[in-house]
């Protein structure tokens, strides 16, 4: 027989001293001398009964799947909780804006599987997961599946991830929302003095210019320009892509662009690096012409100046100018990505670890890229749930860039969870520790009083649990 048993969560040779060592915490005001003259079995007993039991990860199953609803994070997040038969529960979080029923749809089809099986699980779910907001039910659950096996292993998950090449996360912060050059850079200056960001994305589209005469061809049909709309119409702007829009920049247009950008490097400098977003819904030549204009602000990068899935268009700007293109918060996992790397049509990958599949899946697609001699950035905007997931990820990934921030104007953003160090933004960065799985626990209060109008705190799911009705394999 092995000298060594494992009692609890506490391993170590059987003996009077070392159990009682080991699990004094377990006393609880019993006298260590009243218990000394009792036989081995019952100072086990009494000295460990407060201690852990979460002893068999082996024997883990999952029990229970449930979502809370919170809203303005800064947008609407699903944050998914998976129970066990051992009292342990793992967090996880739905992309932002997604619907909630992404995650349920899938519980019937993991009741009674080991969460500790990630791999297995994800392979069960995945098909079930698609690009855009699609993908996060997925993502979210496989997040929980992370939580909640290092929680049962009592290790980060940046551990099992094969370990850490860095402890702190740089973070970039998103900037969006103001009407003149001038309100955009005093807006984002104030944010790099709070909270030290020391890289920084601003969203400057045509919907800033379309009132000034002369910046645009081809946009009067389109109305507002809006992008943002939860369903918009099938014939909107905003669910055209593109280069079927028929809109145009013109020099004017262009020029007027640029202001926003000559004024954010006069306030801000030219040591911090600064890229753009969201810049509007045109085609590859006015991407070119815009993209070579703003060199001269020494961009770090252009985002989503094209549909990802545009692959010849992407590439064409990418080829054409000296700015660094980037794409992916809407890809959903690995192979997504293989084409635009193995074509080298942008400069640096940008998956949403809440969209790619999760938290293995965006390491993979980190180490995928870092073949190809690509950088990776992590896209996010949600809780601190989904926050700790991408860091974790990006601690563990050679390649990473920096991650976003988008929820420096949400007060009450780190109070929704315990656990961390705080502040959760250290002078532009997180700080990822070693805490067990992501590290977290939720503030229940807190998120009640932020869920989402009509939804509760971890309601009962159960009409989901008998739901998988189909004949899920996708061959014969």
């Amino acid at each position: 027989m092995s000298p060594f048993k494992r009692v609890g969560t506490v391993t170590g040779p059987v003996g009077r001293r070392s159990v009682l060592q080991a699990a004094g915490a377990g006393l609880a005001g019993v006298s260590l001398a009243s218990i000394l003259d009792q036989p081995i079995e019952d100072q086990v007993s009494e000295s460990t009964r407060n201690v852990n039991r979460n002893s068999s990860p082996s024997k883990l199953e999952i029990t229970d799947m449930r979502v809370a609803v919170v809203k303005g994070v800064p947008f609407t997040s699903p944050i998914v909780r998976i129970d066990t038969n051992q009292g342990i529960s793992g967090y996880g979080e739905v992309r932002d804006d997604a619907d909630k029923r992404y995650a349920l749809m899938l519980k019937a089809r993991l009741l009674g599987e080991n969460p500790c099986n990630v791999e297995k699980c994800f392979k069960i779910i995945k098909q079930f997961g698609h690009h855009g907001r699609q993908g996060g039910g997925v993502s979210g659950v496989e997040m929980a599946l992370w939580d909640l096996t290092g929680k049962a292993y009592e290790v980060p998950v940046w551990q099992l991830l094969g370990g850490r090449y860095r402890d702190r996360v740089r973070l970039y912060t998103d900037t969006a929302g103001s009407k003149t050059p001038e309100e955009y850079a005093d807006q984002m200056a104030k944010k790099i003095k709070e909270f030290g960001y020391t890289w920084v994305k601003m969203d400057v589209g045509i919907e800033l210019i379309k009132d000034i005469p002369g910046t645009l061809t081809g946009a009067g049909p389109w109305g507002d320009l809006g992008q943002y709309n939860l369903d918009p119409p099938a014939d909107s702007y905003g669910s055209t892509e593109h280069p079927y829009t028929g809109i145009e920049l013109t020099e004017k247009g262009i020029e007027e662009m640029a202001k926003y950008f000559a004024v954010m490097r006069d306030r801000i400098g030219w040591e911090i690096p600064l890229g753009t977003d969201h810049t509007g819904h045109f085609g590859p030549n006015s991407a070119v012409r815009l993209a070579k204009r703003l060199e001269e602000y020494n961009l770090a990068y252009v985002e989503d100046i094209q549909p990802w899935h545009h692959i010849k268009e992407l590439k064409q700007v990418t080829d054409a100018v000296d700015i660094p293109t980037m794409t992916g918060e809407d890809i959903y996992g690995v192979e997504g990505f293989k084409p635009l790397l193995e074509q080298r049509a942008v400069d640096y990958v940008h998956p949403d670890i809440a969209t790619a599949g999760g938290i293995l899946e965006t390491k993979r697609i980190g180490d995928l890229a870092e073949t190809y001699q690509i950088p990776m950035f992590i896209h996010y905007a949600g809780s601190p749930i989904g926050a700790m997931a991408a860091a974790h990820v990006a601690a563990a990934t050679q390649n990473f860039m920096a991650l976003e921030q988008h929820s420096a104007d949400v007060p009450f953003w780190e109070d929704l969870v315990t656990g961390l160090p705080k502040p959760l933004v250290d002078k532009g960065y997180y700080n990822v520790g070693d805490a067990p799985g992501l590290g977290l626990e939720l503030v229940e209060k807190v998120v009640k009083e932020h869920l989402a109008k009509g939804e509760k705190y971890f309601a009962k799911t159960d009409e989901w649990n008998d739901f998988k009705v189909s004949h899920d394999r996708l061959w014969s």
